[in-house]
C-alpha cells in the first residue's frame, strides 16, 4: 500500500441490518478518498448497496448464522469493493444482466451495480462467493 492508498474493511453478519454498517463504512471511506466526481461515486455507492443488498437476500436466506466481508480500496486511479460471503455459489454473467422491465417487482440490483461501475466480476473461491467492484479514477 502506497501513503495515497485509502483502504477499510468490514465483517459483518448476513442481516438487513448490517447494510446501515455499510453506508457507515463508506462515508468514512469517502471522506479519506479525496476528490472524486459525483456520478461516479454515486454509481460506485449504487453497486455496493446493490451487491450488498443481494447477500443479504440470497445467502442471507441460505446461511441465517452467514457472514460477508467487504474490503474497499481506493488508489489514484482506481476505485474497488470485495465482497466475500459463505454463502451458496451463483451463476453470474454480467454481459447477459438486462434490467428488469417496469411491471416485475424486482430483478434490478444487478444491473444497476453492473451499470454503476466500469467492472463487476464474480467468482467461486472455495466455499465463498467473491464478487468484485471496480472503477476508474477520471
Amino acid at each position: 500500500m502506497t501513503e495515497t492508498d485509502i483502504e477499510r474493511r468490514l465483517s459483518a453478519p448476513v442481516v438487513v441490518a448490517s447494510l446501515d454498517a455499510i453506508h457507515d463504512l463508506l462515508e468514512q471511506w469517502w471522506s479519506e478518498v479525496g476528490e472524486v466526481p459525483p456520478r461516479v461515486r454515486f454509481g460506485f455507492d449504487t453497486a455496493v448497496i446493490e451487491i450488498a443488498g443481494n447477500i443479504v437476500e440470497h445467502s442471507g436466506a441460505a446461511r441465517p448464522d452467514g457472514e460477508f466481508t467487504l474490503e474497499l480500496s481506493a488508489t489514484p486511479v482506481r476505485l474497488r469493493a470485495t465482497f466475500g460471503d459463505d454463502g451458496r455459489p451463483t451463476s453470474f454473467d454480467p454481459d447477459a444482466v438486462r434490467m428488469a422491465s417496469i411491471d416485475e417487482e424486482t430483478g434490478r440490483g444487478l444491473a444497476l451495480a453492473v451499470a454503476g461501475v466500469d467492472h463487476v466480476a464474480y467468482r467461486r473461491d472455495g466455499a465463498r462467493n467473491v464478487w468484485e467492484l471496480e472503477s476508474e479514477r477520471p
